[in-house]
């Protein structure tokens, strides 16, 4: 009994109108509220790309002051949620820890009760900036280190550098996470927005549907690429082998490389235009070009036999490792970055809000089918 069909997946369904992002998946074009990513990645911050993301426009000098300072000023974490941290198992991985003390988040905000579209702005201030400070305090944690204070001084993407290694970043690595953090900051209805999405649509609160985003973001086959990526790059220098060798060899064996092909884009991931320039320049200002050298030797390889080009992903894993973050840090990363593109949507399907019920094409027994007794069962 069907009522639409759907490709498997809702491949190719628009389930939603929005004005927060555009991609063009055959021309390889992504921008946030019509503005380019690469004008974005090359020109802007991550601070006024949240602007932009939330308000629909950029903002004025004034106003992009503000912003900073307010998100900077929102840099503070109850200490029961730091004490919550320190008492996890020490199993737990950080997706998961990042998970349980969002959700913990909300009974400590004062307008958690309040869906309206000011307290949702005032929640995704407070949300941007604590996400970025419970990656980098577990990750102390867990090391058996000192929890390190915010700096408000900083940038963003510059006093979560700070807050996760108690150094101030370089010019270079401040920079370079900043534009990582604008390439992931939205992508449409990703598994995890749409996620947000329907949660938000029951008119939940902020803080469940960004506990449910990231429960989506945790799946290997939405958050976790990079890591896939990076470990592979790690398994291929231990070895000390060719990497097109053992990625052919990968390929012969029906093996799958992360960081390769993309659900929308049909040409380069607009994206990895980005990351591949920053693992470049990156890698030789550190004088460790080798992860930037195998993955470039890996893209051209896959391309060429394969036809498929590098993701997002790909780039990511070795800019993220030059930059001497963990492994298992890469997809928190991600959510601190797109906690910008969640509040983005949730703040606008509340101000225009339907519950999201989508419909199942039935292929299951047909109607009607008997109700057989139980004595008369095989």
């Amino acid at each position: 009994m069907s009522t639409a069909v759907a490709g498997k997946g809702l491949e190719g369904i628009v389930a939603a109108n929005s004005g927060i992002c555009y991609i063009d998946g055959e021309a390889g074009v992504l921008a946030y509220r019509g503005i380019d990513i690469h004008d974005l990645a090359e020109k802007s911050t991550f601070e006024e790309t949240t602007y932009l993301l939330w308000n629909g426009r950029l903002p004025s000098e004034l106003e992009l002051r503000e912003f900073s300072s307010q998100l900077a000023l929102a840099r503070s974490l109850d200490q029961r949620i730091i004490d919550l941290m320190r008492n996890f198992s020490t199993s737990a991985t950080p997706m998961e820890v990042l998970r349980t003390a969002v959700s913990a988040l909300s009974f400590y905000d004062a307008d958690e009760k309040d869906s309206s579209h000011d307290a949702n702005v005032r929640k995704a201030y407070n949300l941007t900036a604590q996400i970025a400070m419970i990656v980098a305090i577990y990750d102390r944690i867990r090391k058996g280190k000192d929890v390190i204070p915010p700096d408000r001084s900083l940038s963003h993407a510059g006093n979560f550098l700070w807050m996760l290694n108690g150094v101030k970043p370089s010019e270079t690595a401040a920079h370079t996470l900043d534009v990582a953090l604008i390439l992931h900051a939205d992508h449409e209805l990703n598994a995890s927005t749409f996620a947000a999405r329907v949660i938000a649509a029951t008119l939940s609160d902020i803080h469940s549907a960004i506990t449910g985003a990231i429960g989506a973001l945790k799946g290997p086959l939405h958050g976790g690429a990079n890591e896939g990526v990076m470990r592979l790059l790690l398994t291929i220098d231990k070895a000390g082998e060719d990497p097109v060798e053992y990625v052919k060899n990968m390929l012969a064996a029906r093996q799958k490389i992360s960081g390769f092909g993309h659900r929308v884009y049909k040409t380069e991931d607009p994206r990895a235009t980005h990351l591949r320039r920053m693992s470049e320049k990156l890698g030789k200002d550190s004088g460790q070009p080798k992860w930037y050298e195998m993955s470039r030797a890996i893209e051209l390889y896959i391309n060429k036999e394969k036809k498929l080009n590098a993701n997002v992903d790909f780039y990511s894993a070795s800019t993220y490792s030059t930059l001497g973050i963990d492994i298992d840090l890469y997809t928190p990363i991600f959510a601190m970055s797109r906690i910008a593109g969640w509040a983005a949507h949730i703040i606008e399907q509340h101000d225009d809000n339907r519950l999201i019920r989508p419909r199942a094409d039935y292929i299951g027994p047909v109607y009607p089918s008997p109700y057989v007794p139980i004595t008369d069962r095989p």
